[in-house]
């Protein structure tokens, strides 16, 4: 996002029109971002053996 739509967005005097175009362009970016989350691997799908990472060797 552009710091100059945040600016805009803020000041009382803007336009109705700019600020449905900010909020479009948010929702646009949201729904970018949870198609790329679902396309992500999933966190249980691990590409280690099952039985590296289960001990923690602690020495004092």
């Amino acid at each position: 996002m552009e710091i100059s739509n945040v600016s805009a967005a803020s000041n009382p005097g803007t336009d109705p029109v700019s600020l449905l175009m900010l909020r479009k362009s948010l929702d646009l970016q949201a729904q970018g971002v949870a198609a790329l989350l679902q396309a992500a691997p999933q966190a249980g799908a691990a590409s280690n053996p099952p039985h590296l990472g289960q001990n923690i060797d602690i020495k004092v």
